[in-house]
């Protein structure tokens, strides 16, 4: 099936050395793009203050919230992609390309007016105090001037992952994160723009990679080719990609919306915590990449293999990504808990902001390993075209738990750590759900292909 070095082919052959082939190069953009991030708050935090680094960190739940329900959608592309792929239905892959990139287009710019009108009405619902409010709101409005070319970058990769492609990305977030990491020092310590300049930084990065993984679309020969005057919306295929990528996208919005109410509740700390919340949740990024890659390559497998009707190898595929994901999470976590206080040394100076960090990174980093058990069966089943149910279970059990701790359980126990248990409570409370729910949907399944 492969037609370049860059393809996997996902539905014959031996499977845990593809997996690791897929998930590494995305790991690795996943780890490149958050150490990138990272730069951004590490010369706010050294060079800016720490009130320009508590402004930046304040965002993060918010840009998040709104972003996601878009960056879902383009699962859906991905698992849409990937299954025409698989059955070598090369029109309906062209034309799910051009329906995909063109509402990426059209997204991105409205992401970009929602950022500029609500930016400030939204930081100040979350209740993020007068000292950072403002240098907040500069941050947001200048970063989702980008969103179009992260938009485009975001539905762009999906595609190439539909086929097995994640190394290309790779090279892409490479070249457009060290002119990132580049433009910020330069920006931030030479002109001293603060996070103005971390924030002019980051479009000009994500408009480096746009154009970059366009460019890679619209030179292949493969049935994914990209070419500008087909660009056009067809009904029939966006109403599929939004059937996979709309409950997807709003799962990890209302999740988000929980961990901005979490950032609310850690808002009324003071900024010295919200500081070591930033520094804390960078780390926490980094963990989420790790395994989230290993999520996207049990989805972009089952697509495919569900595509041709493969049902013993989308099993293995979800037991072999079970033992990816378990064994990557401890690792990544046993080593944050271990050296969780010399690494926020590299963030910030600050004791109080250190201790702060620590706190939160001694319940959340060990049983890291839940949360990827957590979005591993939701990815095998949008594979399989399923995808509302588990958003609901998601919504359910991470966002209803984490409201009952926030407006129960913490305002009797106002620590950083007592707040923070919330996470694994979350995560154990949605894999029961989740796996009753695949259980269910994989046993209509082989009824469906086997009847």
């Amino acid at each position: 099936m492969s037609k370049n070095k860059y393809e996997i082919d996902m539905c014959n052959g031996t499977i845990m050395d593809k997996l690791i082939s897929f998930s590494v190069p995305l790991m690795l953009s996943g780890i490149l793009q958050l150490m990138f991030n990272a730069v951004d708050i590490i010369v706010v935090g050294r060079f800016a203050g720490s009130q320009s680094l508590a402004a930046v960190g304040s965002t993060t739940a918010l840009i998040n919230m709104f972003v996601n329900l878009f960056i879902g959608v383009s699962l859906g592309a991905n698992v849409l992609a990937a299954r025409f792929y698989a059955s070598g239905k090369h029109k309906e892959m062209s034309e799910t390309v051009h329906t995909a990139i063109t509402f990426a287009a059209i997204s991105g710019v409205v992401m970009a007016l929602v950022g500029l009108l609500m930016a400030k009405p939204a930081l100040e619902l979350m209740g993020t105090p007068d000292d950072v409010i403002n240098l907040s709101t500069l941050y947001m409005r200048i970063y989702f001037l980008g969103m179009p070319f992260f938009m485009l970058y975001n539905y762009g990769a999906a595609v190439l992952r539909a086929v097995g492609d994640t190394k290309r990305p790779l090279m892409f977030l490479i070249v457009a994160g060290i002119i990132n990491a580049c433009l910020n020092m330069v920006l931030v310590i030479v002109f001293g723009l603060g996070v103005a300049g971390v924030a002019i930084a980051t479009i000009f990065s994500q408009f480096i990679s746009c154009v970059l993984v366009l460019r890679c679309l619209y030179k292949t020969d493969a049935s994914y080719q990209l070419r500008f005057s087909k660009l056009k919306i067809k009904g029939c295929y966006l109403k599929q990609i939004f059937q996979v990528g709309i409950p997807a996208g709003i799962q990890s919005t209302v999740i988000n919306f929980s961990n901005a109410l979490l950032q609310s509740s850690v808002n009324s700390f003071g900024s010295t915590a919200m500081a070591g919340y930033t520094a804390a949740n960078n780390i926490l990024g980094f963990l989420y990449a790790s395994i989230n890659s290993i999520t996207q390559a049990c989805m972009s497998f089952t697509s495919q293999n569900y595509g041709v009707r493969k049902l013993k190898r989308m099993d293995k595929v979800l037991i072999d990504c079970a033992i990816l994901s378990v064994g990557v999470s401890l690792v990544f976590g046993c080593g944050a808990y271990i050296f969780g206080d010399k690494v926020l040394m590299i963030y910030t100076n600050s004791e109080d902001v250190i201790k702060c960090g620590v706190e939160i990174l001694s319940i959340t980093t060990v049983p890291y390993f839940l949360c990827g058990i957590m979005d591993l069966f939701p990815g095998a089943l949008r594979g399989m075209g399923y995808s509302l149910v588990p958003m609901i279970l998601s919504v359910i059990g991470t966002v209803g738990m984490r409201i009952f701790w926030i407006f129960v359980v913490f305002p009797s126990h106002r620590t950083l750590y007592d707040l923070f248990i919330s996470y694994p409570a979350s995560w154990t409370a949605t894999i029961i759900m989740q796996v009753i729910c695949f259980l269910v949907v994989r046993r209509k399944v082989h009824a469906q292909i086997n009847s």
